[in-house]
Formats: C-alpha cells, sequence, structure tokens
C-alpha cells in the first residue's frame, strides 16, 4: 500500500539525525510477509483476513510479540461461539509476566517505567527494578494475608503509581483487581464493589483536584463498615504520608520488603481464561455492571491496540527509542487500564493525577501541555473533550514549551468534531509539526479494547477514524439486519474478540450478558466468517449500541453517537453528535444536550439545552443562529422544537453527556430511577431537569 511521508518526532541525537520512523503496524506486516508469507496489497485485505481466518490472526500477534506459556495451546480460537467463545485452550499467561519480562532491558538503556505527577507538581520516577521490587513486596503481603486466585482486591485510588503497583501485585498472585476513582461517592463505590464481595481494600486517604485537597478518610470508614468482606486494609498516605488509622496497614511497610524473598518473587502461571479484573458499566441506571476480563484476553487486545494500531513502541528499541505514552485518564475510566497497557510492551508510561483544566478560580487548559512538554512525550492521548475545552479557551499550544517530541494525538470518549481537530493540527503546524497523526479511537469499557481506530499509514479525515481494527469484524447494519456502508447503522461485530466478558459478576445464568449484547438480532444471523449466516449454536452478533456509518471507498467510520439516543425526526435518523458539533461551533456555545422525546401517537418533541458563555443571553437573535446553525449543518427537520439556556450539561464521571436518563426523565420516569447520582461529575445540576420535567408534565396534563 502507498505510504506516505511519517515524521518520527524524535528530531536528533548527539550522534546526528534519528534513523526514519518505522511505524509500528509496517514492522507487522513486514513480519507477516517474512514469517507468515503473507502480503496484503490494502489495508481493507488485511483487515478482512484478520476477521476471516481468526484463527491465524490471532496466532500472528500471539508469535509476533512473543507471548510465552510453559504449556502448549491447542488452538487460537477454539470453539466461535458468542458468548462463550474458545480462546487459546491449554496455555497459561499472567499479564504481569508479560509486564516484568522487560525490566533488565529497559533498566539497561536507562529508561524509566513509569513518571508521574500531581497538580502540586510532585513529580517522580519510577525505574523498571524499583517497579519490580514493590510489586514482589506488595504481592507477598497479600499473599501473607491469605489471598487467593479468584480472590477480590479492590481499591479506592487515583491515578498515581501506586494504583498501577497494587494492580500489578494482586494480578501476579492471580486476585481479581477492581478499583474505583476516589471523586466517586460513597453510594457509587458500594454499587461497584458490594457485588465483587472483595477480601481486601486499598485505599487512599484523600485526593487533591482542582487547586483544593479533598480527604477520603470518611469515605474509606463507610466503605469498611458496608463491606464485610474486606479482611484486609491498606492505606496509602497521599495527602499526609505520616497518616495512619486504627486496622490499616501502611502502603510504605507492605511495599518496603527488599531481601532475597522478594528477588526470587515470581508471577503465577493461570489459564489463559483466568479472572484479570472487573470493570463496569457507567451505572447511570440500576446497579452497573461488573465486567469480568481475563488475563490472556486482555493481553492479546491491549498488545492489538496499543502497538499496531495506536503506534506506541517499545521505550528500548532503537526504532521507537524513548517513547512516552501519555493518555490522561481518572482510574474510574477504562482508559486508566490502556493507559497501564504500556508497560506489556515495555513503554514508559507518563501519568498525571489532578484537574487537565486547572482551577475554578483559575482556569488553565495549559496544565498537561505544560506536563507532556517538561517530560518529553511522544503519544499525548485524552477524551475528545478537553480537545475541545482547548479549543474553545484559545489556548495557544506554542505557550507551554518544547512540545515538537508529540507525533501523534489519541481521542476518545466522545466524538471528535472535525472543527477540533483542524484546531489542533494548525496548532502543531505551527510547532513545526506539519503532519501530526490523530489518532481517534472507538471502543468500550465492555470489552476493554477498540472497534474502531487508527493507522499510521492512512489518509487522515477530520472527524472521522481511519479503519476497523483488525480482528474486529465491525459492521454497520440496517433496521433488516444488513450490513450497509455509505449509511448509519447500528454497530455489531460478528466475530468474537478474545477480551470480550469472560461474564458479568453473580450473573450466574448468563441471562444478564446475553440481554446486555447479544439478544437483538437472532442466533446465527451474520455470524459466518467473511460473512453470511452460520449456524444458531454459534449464537448472535455482539450489539454495541452505537450509531456508525463506514466510508466504502475508505473504510473510514463515523460514530454518531449511542443508538439507543439517536434523533428519528419525521423519518430521518440522525446520531445526537452531529447536532453538537453544529451548535458547539458558535462562540456562544460552550455546551449542549439534545434529546428527542418520543410519544406514541404524538408528535416528537425535541428541545435543545445549552450552556453559554458568560454574559451571554439566549435572546431571539441567539435563537436564530443556533436553529440556522443546525439547519445549515444538518437539515430543517433537526432544528430544535424549543431552546433553553441551563447552568451544566449532566455528565458521568468519564465526561459522557447523560442524554438517556434526562430523555427518560422527560418521559416521566422518576429521577432516583433513571440516574446514578453518584456516578455523575455534577449532580447538583440536576434539580433545573427534574423541575422542568415537572413543569412539563403539568403543560401536557394541560393541553
Amino acid at each position: 500500500m502507498e505510504t506516505p511521508h511519517i515524521s518520527d518526532g524524535r528530531g536528533t541525537s548527539a550522534e546526528g539525525p534519528t534513523p526514519p520512523y518505522i511505524p509500528q503496524i509496517r514492522l507487522y506486516q513486514h513480519w507477516l510477509r517474512d514469517v507468515r508469507g503473507l502480503q496484503f496489497d490494502s489495508y481493507d485485505a488485511l483487515w478482512r483476513w484478520s476477521t476471516t481466518e481468526l484463527d491465524a490472526f490471532w496466532q500472528s500477534v500471539w508469535d509476533y510479540f512473543d507471548l510465552q506459556s510453559p504449556t502448549p495451546h491447542t488452538a487460537a480460537l477454539a470453539c466461535n461461539t458468542m458468548p462463550g467463545a474458545q480462546w487459546f485452550p491449554g496455555a497459561q499467561v499472567n499479564y504481569v509476566r508479560q509486564v516484568l519480562r522487560h525490566v533488565d532491558a529497559a533498566q539497561a538503556a536507562g529508561l524509566p517505567a513509569i513518571i508521574s505527577r500531581n497538580e502540586k507538581g510532585q513529580h517522580r520516577e519510577l525505574s523498571w527494578p524499583e517497579l519490580r521490587r514493590q510489586v514482589a513486596s506488595l504481592a507477598l503481603h497479600l499473599k501473607a494475608q491469605g489471598v487467593q486466585p479468584g480472590d477480590r482486591v479492590a481499591a479506592y485510588l487515583p491515578n498515581v503509581p501506586e494504583a498501577m503497583i497494587a494492580f500489578l501485585a494482586t494480578a501476579s498472585i492471580g486476585g481479581v483487581w477492581s478499583i474505583c476513582a476516589p471523586d466517586m461517592g460513597t453510594h457509587a463505590v458500594l454499587d461497584r464493589f458490594r457485588q465483587i464481595e472483595p477480601k481486601v481494600l486499598i485505599s487512599v486517604d484523600g485526593v487533591t483536584y482542582g487547586g483544593r485537597d479533598h480527604d477520603r478518610t470518611g469515605v474509606l470508614a463507610e466503605l469498611r463498615a458496608a463491606l464485610p468482606s474486606v479482611q484486609h486494609v491498606v492505606l496509602l498516605g497521599n495527602l499526609d504520608a505520616s497518616i495512619s488509622i486504627a486496622g490499616c496497614a501502611d502502603w510504605t511497610s507492605a511495599t518496603a520488603q527488599n531481601d532475597a524473598e522478594t528477588a526470587a518473587f515470581e508471577s503465577m502461571w493461570l489459564p489463559f481464561d483466568h479472572p484479570l479484573w472487573i470493570v463496569y458499566s457507567s451505572g447511570t441506571t440500576g446497579l452497573p455492571k461488573p465486567i469480568v476480563h481475563g488475563h490472556g484476553g486482555s493481553m492479546l487486545v491491549a498488545l492489538q491496540l496499543k502497538v499496531l494500531h495506536n503506534d506506541i513502541g517499545c521505550s528500548y528499541e532503537a526504532n521507537s527509542f524513548g517513547e512516552r505514552y501519555h493518555w490522561y485518564s481518572s482510574t474510574g475510566w477504562v482508559m486508566w487500564n490502556a493507559q497501564m497497557s504500556g508497560l506489556l510492551s515495555g513503554t514508559t508510561c507518563v501519568i498525571f493525577d489532578g484537574n487537565p483544566g486547572g482551577s475554578k478560580e483559575h482556569p488553565d487548559w495549559g496544565v498537561l501541555w505544560r506536563f507532556a512538554a517538561e517530560t518529553g512525550v511522544t503519544f499525548f492521548g485524552a477524551g475528545a473533550a478537553f480537545f475541545a475545552n482547548c479549543m474553545k479557551a484559545g489556548i495557544t499550544l506554542a505557550d507551554y514549551g518544547d512540545l515538537t517530541r508529540i507525533r501523534a494525538l489519541g481521542t476518545t470518549g466522545s466524538p471528535l468534531s472535525p472543527e477540533v481537530q483542524q484546531w489542533g493540527t494548525a496548532q502543531f503546524e505551527a510547532l513545526g509539526t506539519p503532519d501530526i497523526w490523530w489518532n481517534n479511537i472507538s471502543g468500550g469499557t465492555d470489552f476493554c479494547g477498540a472497534f474502531i481506530g487508527g493507522n499510521r499509514e492512512m489518509p487522515q479525515v477530520p472527524g472521522e477514524m481511519q479503519c476497523r481494527m483488525l480482528g474486529a469484524a465491525v459492521e454497520a447494519w440496517n433496521a433488516e439486519g444488513q450490513p450497509v456502508t455509505d449509511e448509519v447503522g447500528e454497530l455489531v461485530c460478528a466475530q468474537p474478540i478474545p477480551s470480550m466478558p469472560l461474564y458479568l459478576w453473580g450473573d450466574k445464568d448468563g441471562s444478564r450478558y446475553l440481554s446486555s449484547y447479544f439478544d437483538m438480532y437472532p442466533a446465527g444471523h451474520g455470524r459466518q466468517p467473511g460473512g453470511g449466516d452460520g449456524p444458531a449454536h454459534m449464537g448472535a452478533v455482539w450489539r454495541h449500541g452505537d450509531w456508525l456509518k463506514i466510508d466504502g471507498a475508505t473504510g473510514g467510520c463515523i460514530i454518531y453517537g449511542r443508538s439507543d439516543a439517536t434523533i428519528n425526526r419525521h423519518g430521518l435518523r440522525m446520531g445526537t453528535s452531529e447536532i453538537y458539533s453544529a451548535v458547539e461551533s458558535l462562540p456562544e456555545v460552550l455546551d449542549s444536550l439534545v434529546v428527542d422525546l418520543e410519544y406514541l401517537g404524538r408528535e416528537s418533541y425535541m428541545p435543545l439545552f445549552v450552556v453559554l458563555r458568560a454574559g451571554v443571553v439566549l435572546d431571539d437573535a441567539l435563537r436564530a443562529r443556533i436553529n440556522a446553525a443546525v439547519r445549515t449543518a444538518l437539515s430543517p427537520r433537526f432544528v430544535p422544537d424549543d431552546l433553553f439556556a441551563v447552568a451544566e450539561v449532566p455528565r458521568t464521571l468519564s465526561g459522557k453527556k447523560q442524554e438517556l436518563p434526562i430523555k427518560k426523565l422527560l418521559l416521566g420516569q422518576p429521577i432516583e430511577k433513571v440516574v446514578n447520582k453518584d456516578a455523575m461529575a455534577n449532580p447538583g445540576c440536576l434539580d433545573w431537569y427534574v423541575a422542568f420535567a415537572a413543569g412539563r408534565a403539568v403543560k401536557l396534563q394541560n393541553s
């Protein structure tokens, strides 16, 4: 395939210019050619092979990354059913073994494992040998407390190195990890941890966010009281290093062991599908789903995503020497797991704990950019909303230090608008990086991976994602359940992926798992690899809940938002993201939320709620401009029925707009049944929407 010019983003060294950078996906294709005798004339051909010859593709990922097992496996994919696919039966693995195999080489190259900083400017670097020692010490401590394979270890920790160490220690001995971010309140945490009955709790005393210290010892006390399964607590003094709480072991002591036993420590060999961690759905309605992923599948898909598609290399290899990988996240978002996966391939992880926008008193959208400049980040990732906020704030990246080592920008969490991508590209052009690569991905917590993402060697179209991921048989289906291109359809994945959930915790008969992802289409429909129906015993396709359009000519993809929050006006369907793109392009509008209220036998009603800049009033002139923006960008069909100025748009802790809960509220459901306030970033804003819903209900009764 044609290869565009690739800037290495690394400049020169004392010895002279660095050699040309080779994208990771090209290295993989060279390996396929040289070792497997496989050559493809386009990415589409490679993708079709990877989703048709599933066994061969995933075996190639195993071999390419030289994954290890003391026992052989009989096949890569032994049974192609959904759910219930059998991957690598007979193999034994451990996520932590794959991480720690890099210690000696990375240390010899003088490269750290983790670089971290917080809002107070406290900067730390953790070496690979020290990472191994602390993991071993804590693992031995947990074993001494009786932690056995399969026992759950729950953590209430921020995005600090200790969270990574605690995860690795837990997984190394076969424990099952689960973490909640300290910005979550007691009820939200208990809604998650009560379901999994942890044996050990690892907690922080408090966090700093938005310029303020937030004590969490009260939450810790409530968690201990409400989790009778917890037999042991480890306390990390994040705000106060000398803190001591009765009945809690001290983090420093638990990670202090440094002797022959720690030096000899090795992670357990575990079955390929041994549970690794439990992550959770957003929890906007009902109890969040506790989603269990396995060691082997999580490891394989993380390497496929992060290396082949995100183009993040090993820090001590010549081609990507000095790679420093940063993706801003809280521990409550699956991107924390994705950030940590950098360690799987020997990549230095660069993490920040705090507010990326400064404080309310002193807004500052340069926080992460300064951090990236000062730490030499090469891959800079964040939620799409972060980049939009930077553009809205009018910042100039040249003001924040030397960012020329950044060669790639990653985004996810919500669709990235073309305007924001063009803004960022222009900013990097001004820095002397004319071909900055945007790696826009879409996937989810549900399978801890991505369905759609980037390819370093394909053309970029602002607002689009470049391709469907290797091994991900993603299609857009129309209302009849047929694959379509060049039109919006339901996103399905027609073949299994190794990191799809093993099960949902506590879902004994699997009914909740089935209803969450597999109950929309008949079993066997669309399940034949390469296309067509398979027998019913193969199960149904995975229905993800997003609207997707695939460009039939280029393979590029656009996500239009959640399919269950789609606008359907006069028979024409539209994802909410396109409306937001049109409305939020106006300088007066900071944020927006739209819902389509469909009533049986009644014409739909679509209100649009907008957050305006300080001092701006929603007068007739602005209403006209907003309506004109929608009319021009989309269609007169999508001009809202009403416009309302609001103080805030309700969002989850991971930043997603809460369209469905507000839709259900306005359709008459009580607030306590449609939203979990503890899972929200701004629950105080709900009062306005509750009052609005009540007023609308009265109007409907009187009409």
